[in-house]
């Protein structure tokens, strides 16, 4: 029988939480006894999807995000959900360099960092209801010397 662990943050999206919401996350793997690049790679996947919250779902408006984990063996998922303006068209907001916000000298890149830093990605869209960006990381899956 596998051991499994959750964790729910709920926090306002002001761009000083996207920090907090990091090392909460990074806290919380710690339990799985990740390498430092495996820290690095969650906190930096998780920075984008909140940012992503903030500056698209919510449109810098002061909202909640929601962000659930779930350790189940070596494995960590993480759901980071808005209920904000939605993405209209996914498999396009996915692209990397798209962006719907350029006059803000955004990059695009968004998506193709966290499926990067991430074994899986998943994100589940509707317009008008918001998004939530599913991640998993397999955490020990290099031998440790």
């Amino acid at each position: 029988m596998s051991e499994t662990n959750e964790m729910k943050l709920e926090f306002d999206s002001r761009p000083c939480n996207e920090s907090f919401a990091r090392v909460s996350v990074a806290a919380f793997m710690t339990q799985l006894n990740p390498t430092l690049e495996e820290v690095a790679d969650v906190k930096t996947a998780l920075s984008e999807a909140v940012t992503n919250a903030i500056v698209h779902g919510y449109e810098n408006k002061v909202q909640k995000i929601y962000i659930e984990c779930r350790m189940e063996d070596q494995e960590l998922l993480v759901k980071v959900t808005d209920y904000g303006v939605g993405i209209e068209n996914v498999e396009l907001a996915m692209q990397p360099l798209y962006t719907t916000k350029p006059d803000e000298e955004r990059s695009g890149m968004g998506f193709a960092f966290m499926e990067a830093f991430m074994d899986e990605l998943s994100v589940e869209s509707e317009p008008g209801k918001g998004t939530t960006v599913c991640m998993r990381k397999r955490i020990g899956r290099f031998e440790r010397k």
